[in-house]
């Protein structure tokens, strides 16, 4: 939870929105904007932004489906941290084999709605009767221990849990950090803000996903180099003083950006530059 946490304030601090948190205290006053800063557990945000009084909060897809508030907060933005799988595991050497196997047993999950409505559907597939049907119950902690310990036959938890002798048999969701809103606007008059706040963090995200690829091409080769690089939206193209070629700059995705290089490289673009990206506004 520490590197979420950590992954937070970043997203805070290039958002320009400056802040001093006492010791122990979970809310503080933003010094350069008109708002207040709460930390919450994850779990809760989702509740607070949904029915209560806040407007835009941080938590994972998973938090939000748990919490039963995905009609109430709207999602407005992937952060792309956070990222993991909540897996039905068992023990590697059990004779549980398939999630088939794992039904009408019992199984121990932190995510007790999730578990509930994803085994209750295989169950109506296979049609249990109510004393065949998987039993779910809550742990709120050392759901791994639970095999070991006698408690559980499966459970269902996040990817890390190799360490105790567990193997993933299913995959109920993907998830990751999320920007969140209100699906009904609490303060109208602070739309503005609010949407001067989310650009922000937009950018800040974007930054972290993507470089800026500058390069000379011929002029001749410019439509496939900016099939290799189309940007976001559309490339940036400016003459130079040779007719025969152009400049070309273009937003690249950083896990792509070797491939990139080596494929300008092959049509014969020259002067391949790649520059990281400190802060940008991008369209959501």
């Amino acid at each position: 939870m520490s590197r979420l946490y950590e992954k937070t304030l970043e997203l805070l601090t290039g958002a320009d929105i400056q802040f001093r948190r006492s010791h122990r205290l979970d809310v503080c006053l933003v010094l350069n904007h008109p708002i207040a800063l709460v930390f919450l557990p994850a779990s809760d945000i989702p509740s607070f932004v949904g029915k209560g009084n806040v407007d835009l909060g941080i938590t994972g897809q998973d938090v939000i489906l748990e919490a039963e508030m995905s009609d109430h907060v709207t999602e407005i933005l992937q952060l792309g941290f956070g990222k993991c799988s909540l897996q039905v595991q068992v023990p590697a050497h059990s004779s549980i084999k398939t999630l088939k196997d794992l039904s009408g047993k019992r199984v121990v999950t932190s995510f007790e709605v999730l578990a509930k409505k994803f085994f209750s559907e295989q169950d109506d597939g296979l049609q249990l009767k109510d004393g065949e049907r998987t039993h779910i119950e809550y742990v709120g902690g050392s759901v791994e221990a639970a095999c070991a310990l006698g408690l559980a036959d499966g459970i269902e938890s996040g990817d890390t849990m190799r360490a105790a002798g567990l193997h993933a048999i299913g995959t109920l969701l993907e998830t990751e950090a999320v920007l969140i809103g209100s699906s009904t606007p609490k303060h109208p008059h602070l739309t503005p803000l609010i949407e001067r706040i989310t650009s922000r963090i937009a950018g800040v995200v974007a930054s972290t996903k993507y470089v800026l690829c500058q390069y000379n091409i011929p002029r001749d080769r410019l439509h496939q180099a900016t099939a290799i690089t189309p940007g976001r939206r559309a490339p940036t193209v400016s003459p130079l003083d040779d007719s025969d070629w152009v400049a070309v700059s273009s937003m690249v995705e950083k896990k792509k950006v070797a491939d990139v290089m080596d494929a300008l490289v092959d049509i014969g673009a020259k002067d391949v530059l790649i520059i990281r990206l400190e802060n940008c506004r991008v369209d959501l």
